[in-house]
């Protein structure tokens, strides 16, 4: 009857049926029997939970998958599925006695040793506990927090703990036990069974240490940089204070040249310091000097002077605590110069003999004569200068990751993000990426779409008066006519005001609540400990309360107390046990696929495969390592990047630096999405494209559509040589080069392995993107990715310049997350719309319960403006512009302030939906 009354959107007490109890299970019993399906007996009970406890546990899947395999199981073995509370007893009961023996089992792996150090992190006596310091975020980078990040790392390594003590250990499920030790304290640690403590403290320590590597080489690396910028801020002071920048110098030059022709005899005291005086002479030679090799020195002195006095003391911790390893012998000399340091650090020797530490590859040229010095006895390398040289060479291979850590997360063995596998499945590999086996196969289909989409142009643009090839001497550049805008819709600030006439003040909290009524969001929040007493309706309405101060950062305590009775500790248990990113992931994809759902093709159109993505500067706290200064926003902040498809439903989000890959932000979205739609055009601004980004999005099978800020400096590349290749109307805008197809034929598969990796997961984008960053192109399949990159370019190129509409429509794409991010300071309206926490987990959920509130006011506002739309009135009102402009983002019916309450008991007054066909 539910069923039924879902499909046809009809209340179930509508359908309700007056029989006996006799005769419904007469009713069951012929359904069963014309299903051929059984009752879940005893014996059907064993098999059930042996299947369950020996397929499903082990993996580790979230509630959703788990759910869908219960299911599946049932039908495969036609047995009639029990009930919500039984199934849930069952699956309990299986999970609890699986745990036990897990747990009892990585014990018992440990010796007596290990056991007592595990024990001793809980211990109190002398201040905070060792699970509490191994706890803490990095922070800044200072010093300071370079040792102490230091001596975290030497607590966990102090633990001895085997290193395949979790090999046989699935993933996912020790990621969640490692999630559910992280939520405990130390007063709670304390209250498990020796066994389940000694687990949990395992699963936590043994992924914390790649964490406090990978945050140890971040500071390094940031470290290393605030070194040399802080040292380029102070000189640049100095000088701006001493010297004075002189205006006007064409000017000045033209006067001096014309006293010169007017007077060529006299001296230049008579004839040219009456006309620009010996004053601003002296202002233009000290400018110079400010700007000039003189600078140079003074930078490197500043940044020699504050490494010996401060930050010296970190190296020699540092270099006993990482092992650096390359794979490239390129950057030998850096991990040599490391070894000479290490084994010299005890030594108070002030030099080196050149003889004795690697020159090459470690000395930039414009450091040389900083640190090779001439001596009566010869040439010798001052130690201090060396070092500089040295970590700022390591500092770039790191972030290119031709250097790696052993026992690093991000800052692993590049070659570990590569399938193990690939070859022996490689067929599958290239058929699920749609490419063919033969790498000239692929390259012929390149190289034809490039001279189909060159030829295009080339007949097109003569005759398109948008376009124009403009010379101005020798420059050559294009010039493209703005889009024209289209009328305003006439009838989109009516159906506004519809909007707040029928639900005037909703509360955004009431949104919140009615989109888990309908889509049931709260369901992907689990709590991590071993069982949960609290009922599940009280459960909700507290995860309701804590999400909102999380999503309007006015917080929990701010949210805590009357009229709802719940006070801030027990939202801050829901916080801790309930709310992380991966619930807030899984929930906000069931809010988008339950927008997808309910909207009606003939008001929103049918499924949409096109998606924009772009980012905003939200400010932050700075003692961390994710917030940073800002160039072009301006102020310390941190990034959220959206994917918003063409309707305004943001399908994925990710909190990223201000100086971090867009590109590989861009690839991620649209990889781990994980909603029901399907992406096969990406829009995006300047910063979301580049030459590797085009070779990657053609790899892995979607257009990439950016919206080119510098269109008129953009070159296109002939697909072969020039007496080959003819396009006369083109020739001005070709590069030189053609495109070297021989370059990318031997590294085809290294390319689709990587390919693989980013879509089998095995690998983050930014850290395959950060192998190839330019000025680090001595990676082979590098040159071989821009070749690829340069002719997709050009084909998106071709298509841009000669369609004024899909110029539009990637304009529109890319306003749509522009008024995404519009609505964000009104949610996020708490604290001056600050991230007001320094640890990165804090961050990542208060920017995800922003997504969540967001796609909750769009799923909301999209059922209010279907039934305004279903009344004929207003249908026949609608103009093909009003329909066209569209959008589920208006606000202004909504209330995000007041009273923080909770009635689970009261709906708002939208009308049951029938899911869209």
């Amino acid at each position: 009857v539910e069923f039924v009354a879902a499909q046809i959107g009809a209340p179930a007490e509508d359908l309700s049926l007056s029989v006996s109890d006799r005769m419904l299970r007469r009713f069951r019993h012929e359904v069963r029997a014309y299903l051929d399906i059984h009752r879940f007996d005893e014996e059907a009970g064993v098999a059930f939970r042996a299947w369950f406890r020996r397929c499903v546990l082990p993996e580790g899947s979230e509630a959703p998958a788990r759910d869908a395999a219960i299911e599946e199981w049932f039908k495969e073995h036609r047995f009639e599925q029990p009930r919500a509370g039984r199934l849930a007893r069952l699956t309990g009961a299986e999970e609890r006695a699986f745990e036990r023996a897990l747990f009892h089992t990585i014990a018992g792996r440990l010796t007596k040793t290990q056991r007592t150090s595990l024990e001793q992190l809980l211990d109190t006596m002398e201040g905070a506990s060792g699970f509490s310091r191994l706890k803490s975020d990095p922070g800044a980078a200072t010093l300071k927090n370079v040792l102490e990040t230091i001596d975290r790392l030497a607590l966990l390594r102090g633990l001895s703990l085997p290193h395949r003590l979790l090999s046989d250990v699935h993933p996912r499920l020790a990621a969640r036990l490692r999630a559910r030790a992280a939520s405990d304290d130390v007063w709670e640690m304390r209250r498990h069974p020796t066994a389940t403590r000694l687990a949990l403290l395992c699963f936590y320590c043994a992924a914390r240490e790649a964490e406090i590597v990978d945050g140890l080489v971040d500071l390094l690396i940031s470290v290393t940089h605030k070194i040399s910028v802080r040292a380029e801020q102070k000189v640049v002071a100095e000088l701006a204070s001493d010297v004075i920048k002189v205006g006007g110098k064409p000017t000045l030059l033209f006067r001096i040249a014309e006293a010169a022709k007017r007077s060529p005899d006299d001296t230049i005291r008579e004839a040219i310091f009456p006309v620009v005086s010996e004053e601003v002479f002296n202002e233009l030679i000290r400018e110079y000097q400010a700007n000039g090799p003189a600078y140079v020195k003074k930078v490197y002195r500043r940044v020699r002077a504050s490494y010996a006095r401060h930050y010296r003391r970190m190296l020699p911790p540092i270099l006993a605590a990482l092992d650096f390893r390359s794979n490239n012998a390129m950057w030998r000399p850096v991990l040599d110069g490391l070894a000479v340091l290490e084994a010299t650090s005890a030594s108070n020797a002030r030099f080196f003999a050149t003889s004795d530490v690697p020159i090459e590859g470690v000395i930039g040229q414009k450091w040389r004569d900083v640190v090779i010095e001439d001596s009566p006895r010869g040439q010798r390398i001052n130690r201090i200068n060396y070092e500089i040289c040295l970590l700022h060479s390591l500092r770039k291979a790191l972030r290119a990751r031709e250097i790696w850590v052993v026992g690093a997360g991000r800052f692993r063995n590049p070659d570990d993000d590569l399938p193990k596998d690939f070859d022996a499945r490689r067929a599958g590999c290239y058929e699920a990426l749609g490419h063919p086996l033969d790498a000239w196969s692929f390259i012929d289909n390149i190289k034809t779409r490039m001279e189909e989409a060159l030829a295009h142009l080339n007949t097109h643009l003569p005759n398109d008066p948008l376009v124009r090839i403009k010379r101005r001497g020798s420059k050559i550049r294009l010039s493209i006519a703005p889009i024209d805008p289209l009328p305003d819709p006439p009838n989109l600030g009516a159906l506004k005001q519809e909007m707040q006439r029928r639900w005037p003040s909703t509360g955004l909290i009431d949104v919140l609540k009615e989109t888990d009524f309908r889509a049931g969001f709260a369901k992907a929040f689990v709590s991590s400990a071993s069982r949960q007493a609290l009922d599940p309706t009280e459960t909700t309405r507290r995860l309701l309360l804590a999400l909102y101060g999380l999503g309007t950062n006015i917080g929990l305590k701010a949210v805590a107390g009357e009229p709802h009775g719940v006070s801030y500790k027990e939202l801050l248990h829901i916080r801790r046990r309930f709310i992380n990113k991966d619930s807030l992931r899984q929930a906000i994809r069931m809010v988008v696929n339950a927008t997808f759902q309910v909207r009606s093709p003939s008001i929103w159109g049918t499924g949409t495969t096109s998606c924009a993505s772009d980012s905003t500067q939200f400010g932050a706290w700075d003692q961390n390592l994710m917030t940073e200064w800002h160039r072009r926003y301006g102020g310390r902040g941190v990034m959220i990047y959206w994917h918003v498809d063409t309707n305004a439903t943001c399908i994925y989000s990710r909190l990223k630096r201000c100086s971090s890959s867009e590109v590989a932000s861009m690839i991620e979205g649209v990889l781990r999405h994980d909603t029901e739609t399907e992406i096969e055009k990406q829009f995006v601004d300047t910063h979301g494209q580049s030459l590797i980004a085009f070779a990657f999005c053609v790899l892995l099978g979607f257009e990439l559509m950016p919206r080119l800020k510098g269109i008129e400096k953009q070159k296109l590349v002939r697909p072969g040589p020039k007496d080959s290749c003819a396009y006369p109307n083109l020739e001005p805008l070709f590069a030189p080069v053609p495109i070297r197809w021989s370059l990318i034929a031997p590294y085809y598969d290294e390319m689709i392995k990587l390919a693989t990796a980013l879509v089998e997961r095995t690998a983050e984008p930014e850290a395959i993107l950060r192998r190839f960053v330019r000025g680090q192109n001595q990676h082979p399949v590098c040159a071989a990715l821009l070749e690829l990159g340069k002719a997709v370019k050009t084909i998106f190129l071709c298509n841009y310049l000669s369609s004024e509409e899909l110029r539009r429509e990637i304009h529109a794409g890319l306003n749509v997350v522009e008024n995404w991010n519009g609505v964000n300071s009104f949610i996020y309206f708490g604290k001056g719309g600050e991230f007001a926490a320094n640890q990165l987990e804090a961050q990542e959920v208060s920017a995800l319960s922003l997504h969540l509130l967001q796609a909750c006011l769009v799923h909301v506002n999209t059922l209010m403006i279907e039934q305004i739309l279903d009344d004929e009135v207003w249908r026949k009102r609608m103009t093909p512009r009003d329909m066209a402009g569209l959008s589920p983002l208006p606000h202004a019916h909504i209330n995000p302030y007041g009273r923080f309450d909770v009635d689970m008991q009261t709906r708002l007054p939208i009308a049951p939906m029938a899911m869209a066909a």
